[in-house]
């Protein structure tokens, strides 16, 4: 199994961040990879989504389920043929600053060995430069120019 894992403390408010992250529908617009989403139904705290992602050459196409629990966490899990294991979790923690803690952890095992080789390095690999289109989006969004002196 690969797995990547990254905390950051960013200028936001938990509920900034927890909209951003929440509004699935949107990920096209600005998450690498992200070709195509389709909200198969939402019901009290669950959200059912199919997602294409891929480049112009491969595409695939899977099934998430989100289990919100707004301002605390987000977590992501797929039961796709593809996947023996398909965990994302997004975590929120208020900051003494205003600002807000972000965790974010993948946990990623294809069922076949020759996809888990060619493209399930290659997915943690990008994990950061996903996590890095929220973080940009989210300036775009709320205006911010920095984070901890990043920019």
């Amino acid at each position: 199994m690969t797995s990547y894992a990254e905390r950051l403390h960013l200028k936001f408010t938990v509920q900034q961040l927890f909209d951003l992250i929440a509004d699935v529908g949107r990920y096209p617009e600005f998450v690498p990879w992200v070709l195509a989403v389709q909200i198969r139904g939402h019901k009290g705290q669950s959200l059912w989504v199919d997602m294409t992602v891929g480049t112009s050459l491969l595409r695939r196409r899977f099934s998430t389920v989100a289990h919100l629990d707004p301002q605390h966490h987000i977590d992501i899990s797929s039961r796709d043929s593809m996947f023996q294991r398909f965990e994302q979790h997004w975590t929120f923690e208020s900051a003494s600053d205003g600002g807000c803690i972000l965790g974010y952890r993948l946990d990623l095992k294809f069922r076949s060995r020759l996809l888990q080789m060619l493209i399930g390095g290659s997915l943690v690999d990008r994990a950061p430069v996903m996590v890095a289109a929220f973080r940009h989006r989210a300036r775009e969004l709320y205006h911010a120019a920095s984070e901890n002196g990043q920019t």
